[in-house]
């Protein structure tokens, strides 16, 4: 795991945000747990390549197509990393109660050691990653602009979240871009790649 302090800076990344708070197709969701309906703290969306399918919680989600300014950064990223994504796991924390639960990104789809890239844009929230087995903490403020890798073996040992906070806190965005495996994906001169499962 590591962290790019403004990846894409202030005034760049203002803008992004603007763009993706007004330009994404947000909802909010509901969940089960403990075989209850509930509903999801922020509100999410769901961005890929036709075909990149995934489940989040038991709840699965269909791919939105990709808009410009998501299209752009993924092109960016993957210049920038040296990395491919096909899809975009997008979240809307609207204020300190809005939160992610301990969790790690650890479904089939994303393949054994995936390599997930998240960014970070709008307020400053506390990143929490605990150790499976130690129960080790560290925390991470990721600010605006920010870009966090998780690669390797981590989501095998370690599980992460962003807890609720009583500060005062605006709006982020956090976007995931990830790698779903088995997707068929269009490339030039029409050839097509197909992801190994």
């Amino acid at each position: 795991m590591f962290r790019i302090e403004a990846f894409y800076p202030p005034r760049q990344a203002d803008k992004l945000f603007a763009a993706l708070l007004h330009g994404l197709a947000w909802q909010e969701e509901e969940i089960v747990l403990f075989g209850r309906p509930t509903k999801v703290p922020r509100l999410m969306c769901w961005y890929g390549d036709p075909g990149a399918h995934y489940a989040y919680s038991g709840t699965p989600h269909e791919p939105l197509p990709w808009c410009a300014p998501l299209d752009c950064m993924r092109r960016e990223l993957e210049q920038s990393l040296g990395l491919k994504f096909n899809s975009v796991l997008a979240n809307l924390y609207r204020d300190g109660r809005d939160s992610m639960g301990c969790h790690a990104d650890n479904e089939k789809e994303l393949g054994r050691n995936p390599v997930i890239a998240s960014l970070s844009l709008g307020d400053e929230r506390l990143f929490r990653i605990a150790h499976n087995k130690t129960r080790h903490k560290l925390d991470i403020l990721l600010g605006h602009g920010d870009l966090l890798i998780m690669a390797g073996a981590l989501q095998h040992c370690w599980r992460h979240s962003l807890p609720k906070t009583r500060q005062h806190k605006t709006e982020r965005i956090n976007l995931t871009f990830r790698n779903i495996k088995g997707v068929i994906t269009p490339v030039q001169h029409n050839q097509t790649v197909i992801q190994p499962g």
